[in-house]
C-alpha cells in the first residue's frame, strides 16, 4: 500500500507564512507529478501547484509570486511554501501523486487526507 500524510497546516496571521509537506510511503517504485489542491466549502477543488519528476512547475494564478512548491525525490516528499497569505487562502490543502508501484506496473492515483490552512487575524 502507499500513503501520502500531510503535515504543516495552521493558523497564520494575513502576511505570514507556512510550509507544507507530504510524504509519500509504502511500495513504490517512482513518482511522476506530485501536486497541491485546495478545497473550501461550496467550490470545486483547486490545482494550487504542481512538480514534474524532472523538477518543472505550475502555479495557479492566484498564488503565483507568493506560493513555491519542490520536492525531495529522495525522501519521496513534496512541499509548499506559503508566503504573504491572504484569508482568500484559507482552505483544506491535499497533495496528489501519479505513482508506479513496481516497474511496467500502471500508474496509480494517491491523495493525502488534508490539512487545514486558516489565514485569519
Amino acid at each position: 500500500q502507499v500513503q501520502l500524510v500531510e503535515s504543516g497546516g495552521g493558523l497564520v496571521q494575513p502576511g505570514g507564512s507556512l510550509r507544507l509537506s507530504c510524504a509519500a510511503s509504502g511500495r513504490i517504485f517512482r513518482i511522476n507529478a506530485m501536486e497541491w489542491y485546495r478545497a473550501t466549502p461550496g467550490k470545486q477543488r483547486e490545482l494550487v501547484a504542481r512538480i514534474t519528476s524532472g523538477g518543472s512547475t505550475n502555479y495557479a494564478d492566484s498564488v503565483k509570486g507568493r506560493f513555491t512548491i519542490s520536492r525531495d525525490s529522495a525522501k519521496n516528499t513534496v512541499y509548499l511554501q506559503m508566503n504573504s497569505l491572504k484569508p482568500e487562502d484559507t482552505a483544506v490543502y491535499f497533495c496528489h501523486a501519479d505513482i508506479y508501484r513496481i516497474l511496467g506496473g500502471p500508474k496509480w492515483d494517491y491523495w493525502g487526507q488534508g490539512t487545514q490552512v486558516t489565514v485569519s487575524s
